[in-house]
């Protein structure tokens, strides 16, 4: 599987933009990515920050009879998105808040919003994808938030980062076939907060 590019200024979520292409352009597949979002949300509904400069990005793509179940796909995701971030974050402490918070040494760096829609009899799951990159907002006293360049005092470009979010995605589906739940469940165990 691979996933075309699709590049914005301003989009109000990268989510709705995918539900868009899916169903008024019939794409199959796609990474939607924008400078910026005027209705980032996160789950139940909440507001995500969106500060320009940070990763605002959305992959999608058709839930075949093969592949893993919506569920799992809520334990795989955090999964393959840290593997991401430890190829520029090494030796820092990554935990996940199930379902959709990834936080780097305690701190809030990445919320991931999965949603799935039907177009033609034909399933689609979307995962958005906020990650503050040089940048991150002030949130509520209960836990504080992060960002990569104030982590690793290294500049990354988005862009480098959407390759290696495109590239982690198609090495799943390109090893489907060797797919084992267990693992995942293993290693999310291992990685969340208790």
């Amino acid at each position: 599987m691979k996933f075309k590019i699709y590049k914005y200024k301003n989009v109000t979520s990268t989510n709705d933009e995918a539900i868009f292409l899916i169903k008024q352009k019939q794409k199959k597949t796609g990474c939607v990515c924008a400078e910026s979002q005027t209705k980032g949300r996160g789950t139940y509904g909440k507001k995500w920050v969106s500060n320009k400069g940070n990763l605002f990005s959305s992959i999608f793509f058709p839930l075949e009879k093969n592949y893993p179940s919506f569920s799992e796909f809520s334990i795989i995701n955090p999964i393959i998105i840290a593997d991401m971030m430890m190829k520029f974050c090494e030796q820092k402490y990554i935990k996940f808040k199930f379902p959709n918070d990834i936080f780097l040494n305690g701190k809030k760096i990445c919320g991931l919003l999965q949603e799935h829609i039907h177009d033609k009899n034909k399933k689609f799951l979307i995962i958005g994808i906020g990650l503050n990159v040089v940048t991150n907002p002030q949130l509520n006293k209960n836990y504080k938030a992060t960002n990569i360049f104030h982590e690793t005092r290294k500049k990354h470009s988005v862009d480098e980062i959407i390759k290696l979010i495109i590239d982690s995605y198609e090495n799943f589906f390109s090893k489907l076939n060797f797919y084992d739940y267990s693992y995942f469940k293993k290693k999310a165990e291992r990685m969340s907060f208790n």
